[in-house]
């Protein structure tokens, strides 16, 4: 009578198989670098440039209130395109449960200065405290920068 010994002992494959872990990095690095550049919510306006800007950082807040004049006169409140009837109601209705009562323009800087100024004084009628105006330092990159 003999003894079945069996030898699947030396079989076992102790190393780690990352062939799975990086196909699905791969995958999600592909899925970040498309979804990445939908995530700015900012209207493309080409800033005005100045020397000495004033440093406005609360402007790239979540809640901050941006309104931004186009080249063409179209107005947008954050995202929204938004009617200059409308635009004052609207902040008004944004600024009801904030202290802080800043709004932020960012104007084209080919835009009319008569759409620039309409829009401000919407704005300012809304109850608005200081109006911020976002411009971009001259020599810089796209620095959130500005002046009242």
């Amino acid at each position: 009578m003999g003894i079945a010994v069996r030898d699947e002992g030396h079989k076992v494959n102790s190393n780690i198989n990352v062939t799975p872990m990086v196909d699905v990095m791969l995958v999600l690095l592909i899925i970040f670098m498309v979804i990445t550049p939908m995530l700015t919510n900012k209207v493309q306006i080409d800033l005005a440039k100045v020397n000495n800007p004033i440093a406005m950082p609360d402007a790239d807040k979540d809640d901050a209130i941006v309104v931004a004049v186009t080249r063409d006169g179209k107005l947008f409140l954050g995202q929204n395109l938004i009617s200059a009837s409308e635009l004052g109601q609207q902040v008004a209705d944004r600024l009801q449960n904030k202290t802080d009562k800043t709004v932020y323009v960012r104007a084209d800087a080919r835009a009319q200065f008569k759409d620039v100024e309409d829009a401000i004084d919407d704005v300012r009628t809304a109850g608005v405290d200081q109006v911020g105006l976002l411009t971009q330092k001259v020599e810089g990159e796209n620095v959130m920068t500005g002046g009242e």
